[in-house]
This record gives structure tokens, sequence and C-alpha cells, in this order.
């Protein structure tokens, strides 16, 4: 990546665990208003991040639920 994309990622990350940390859901989009004042550029490759980061999240919880209720139903099948 360049510059751009990781100084974005790297915000973007942050940004996510403090957002989560305060349950503030708009300092997402704050911190992307802050960034497209300055720099458009950096405000679209942090939002892409952002929306890359929370996609793997997602699909990463839904995956371990899904390995969680199988290894349940292996367990009640043999038990």
């Amino acid at each position: 990546m360049g510059v751009t994309e990781d100084l974005a990622d790297a915000l973007a990350k942050d940004t996510i665990e403090a957002a989560e940390a305060t349950g503030d859901e708009r300092l997402i989009d704050e911190v992307a208003k802050q960034l497209g004042a300055s720099s458009q550029t950096t405000q679209e490759a942090y939002m892409a991040a952002v929306r890359v980061r929370l996609a793997e999240k997602r699909a990463r919880s839904f995956l371990q639920d899904k390995l969680k209720d199988y290894l349940a139903s292996q367990k009640a099948q043999k038990g």
C-alpha cells in the first residue's frame, strides 16, 4: 500500500476501536468529515478501510458462530 492507504487504514482501525470503546458510532463519520475538509483522497481511503474492516469483523463473527453451532451439534450427536 501507499502512504495514504497505510495512514488511512491505521486511522480506520483506531477509530473503529474508539467508537466501540465509547459506544459512539458517529465517530467514524465525524473523523471522515475532518479528513474530507483537508484531503478527499485520504477520506476516501479511510472510508474504504473502515468498510473493509467492519465487513471482515462481521464475517469473522458469522464464521465463529457457524463453527460453534457445528461443534455443539457434533457434541450433541455423540453425547
